[in-house]
């Protein structure tokens, strides 16, 4: 089917300089061609599979909507969706799954970095382009097209740069880890790590919560029993999710959330800015979801044949509890 795309582009091209003088208004519906690929031109449908990670958090569920929006029919685009709950070998075999289908072009967003390099080496021999979404991987750089998201490390980095400013005394901190292995948790902690060092600031514990609510909600009981709320002054969670189930846990243990165990998180969705202008939550960096109309011109870009960037990155911004009630009534996500 990618062959047939590029087949018409350049028929489309030739057409183009033959018909030199012509109108290239929209008077007469049959004057304009057929509109190249994709962008519901009338041109052929490109048919993308995409490789979700699942829907473990509200920054996920908003990342989905964001792509399907991008992919859809009125685009110009036929979208095979998969969520893999995950799991990275399940995710592994929905790629081999639209490589099967013959699919023009695969974008993913990984749930952890290692283990890409047969599957992308399939998708490259079956000339099969592969655009990177939100995560990174470890294989090389060769194996796709392109990757467009965030600057996971340098989230972590502002977080911990906060937090360096404005704990100046003693502080015991434990960590909300995103997924193992993956790249927004491998980074974040970098990042947050770096920021730190040299501070009063000890990291006491730290554990996966998986990004998901319930899972930061049952690291941070477990935390609360070993060390009291009194034993514990900072809750960095990687995501607003699992800052969002701190505050459940720390709440029930009679504590004040923000006030005797400050928090700092990653993402700023909605409930999370909320959580932030309740004086919950102390400080949030974001890490923007909407990324399917980039993804989205990428893959038209790759499969017209046109040079692109390798890394496209989407500007973050941070908030603290002023920045944060100025800007969530008109928050998109």
């Amino acid at each position: 089917m990618r062959k047939r795309i590029l087949s018409r582009l350049a028929l489309v091209g030739v057409l183009a300089l033959t018909a030199a003088g012509c109108s290239t208004g929209g008077d007469d519906p049959e004057a304009g061609g057929d509109g190249g690929n994709g962008g519901g031109g009338g041109g052929e449908t490109i048919t993308v599979g995409f490789a979700q990670t699942g829907s473990e958090s509200g920054w996920r569920s908003a990342n989905t909507e964001s792509m399907k929006e991008a992919f859809s029919a009125d685009n110009g685009f036929e979208l095979i969706f998969n969520a893999a709950d995950n799991d990275p070998a399940a995710q592994i075999a929905a790629v081999r799954s639209f490589i099967n289908q013959g699919v023009d072009a695969i974008v993913i967003a990984p749930i952890v970095e290692d283990g890409w390099d047969d599957v992308l080496q399939e998708a490259q021999d079956a000339d099969i382009p592969v655009i990177l979404e939100d995560r990174t991987v470890t294989a090389s750089e060769d194996l796709y097209a392109t990757w467009v998201g965030l600057d996971f490390k340098l989230e972590g980095q502002k977080a911990g740069e906060w937090a360096a400013e404005n704990f100046t005394e003693p502080t015991k901190m434990v960590v909300l880890e995103g997924t193992t292995g993956s790249a927004p948790a491998n980074d974040r902690a970098e990042g947050f790590d770096a920021a730190i060092e040299g501070t009063p600031i000890e990291k006491i514990d730290s554990q996966t919560g998986d990004f998901t609510r319930d899972g930061g909600k049952s690291v941070m009981e477990g935390f609360l029993q070993k060390y009291g709320a009194d034993g514990i002054d900072l809750v960095y969670a990687h995501n607003d999710d699992m800052g969002l189930g701190a505050i459940e846990a720390i709440e029930a243990a009679g504590a004040v959330p923000g006030e005797d165990i400050k928090i700092i998180t990653i993402d700023a969705v909605r409930d999370g800015m909320q959580a932030l202008v309740d004086g919950k939550i102390n400080y949030i960096v974001e890490c923007n979801p909407l990324l399917g109309e980039k993804a989205a011109e990428l893959v038209k870009a790759v499969l017209a044949g046109e040079e692109v960037e390798k890394r496209t990155i989407v500007e973050d911004q941070a908030f603290d509890q002023a920045a944060a009630e100025e800007a969530l009534p008109d928050r998109k996500y």
